[in-house]
């Protein structure tokens, strides 16, 4: 057990210098037995800690060449996030949601429900209509006393207003639809003013079907725009207009 805590020991040692730049990636460690010296410890100690620094891929063995410091990846949970369309974080926020809604039916209190209310009161007044939005949905979670849930849809709103892609396609959306989203908002206030768990769910996914279904006019419109360009600029390189006569 002392080995084991001293070989990972040195590992995190090697890995506090290739953090500050000691050791850039790219760069050779020093040889094994240099680094024994260094630390003061075995060179099976220095074998073990760079066996664990492989594992983490901090770093590379090359046979006969030596130890060599990596690239530092990108955050894989944020490469996985810029991948995402705005079609599946559509279809994940009315999964969620939906029984987000429902759930939050049975336990809202009615000082929430004026909260939701206000919300309502500055969409159809025009005024942060944005911000009011995010904060109806954000209640609802909070009003389901599941943390989970409502971490789950702060990291939808995050995505939502964070990624390119999805920022522009609800741009698209939000901007043609304003009554259909206030409409749709108290139809979702009345289930859970009403406490009917049914009507709540239903009227929130009611609200996310009519959503993914204008974003997928909004695709269809583009792809259709992207053709159209297309075809003007084939016809103008193909055309044989200036061949014909003019009478």
């Amino acid at each position: 057990m002392k080995s084991r805590r001293m070989f990972w020991q040195i590992a995190e040692k090697i890995e506090a210098l290739i953090e500050s730049g000691l050791y850039p990636p790219g760069s050779r460690l020093p040889p094994e037995r240099e680094l024994a010296e260094t630390f003061d410890v075995s060179r099976p100690t220095i074998r073990e800690a760079i066996i664990a620094l492989e594992v983490m891929q901090l770093v590379e063995v090359k046979t006969s060449s030596g130890v060599y410091v990596l690239e530092k990846e990108l955050n894989k949970d944020q490469q996985r996030a810029e991948k995402i369309s705005a079609f599946e974080l559509t279809q994940a926020r009315a999964l969620v949601e939906g029984e987000a809604a429902a759930l939050a039916a049975m336990s809202i209190t009615e000082t929430e429900l004026d909260a939701l209310q206000k919300t309502l009161d500055a969409m159809e007044s025009g005024i942060d209509a944005e911000k009011a939005d995010r904060e109806f949905h954000l209640i609802i979670s909070k009003a389901t006393r599941n943390s989970a849930i409502l971490l789950a849809v702060n990291k939808f709103w995050e995505l939502r207003d964070s990624l390119p892609q999805i920022k522009m396609a609800y741009a698209g959306v939000c901007s043609q639809s304003d009554r259909d989203r206030l409409d749709e908002h108290k139809a979702i206030y009345q289930g859970l003013k009403e406490r009917n768990a049914q009507a709540a769910r239903s009227a929130m996914h009611t609200h996310f079907n009519r959503l993914i279904n204008a974003l997928f006019a909004i695709s269809e419109a583009e792809a259709l725009e992207e053709v159209r360009k297309k075809t003007s600029l084939t016809r103008d390189l193909y055309s044989l207009s200036h061949l014909v006569s003019k009478t």
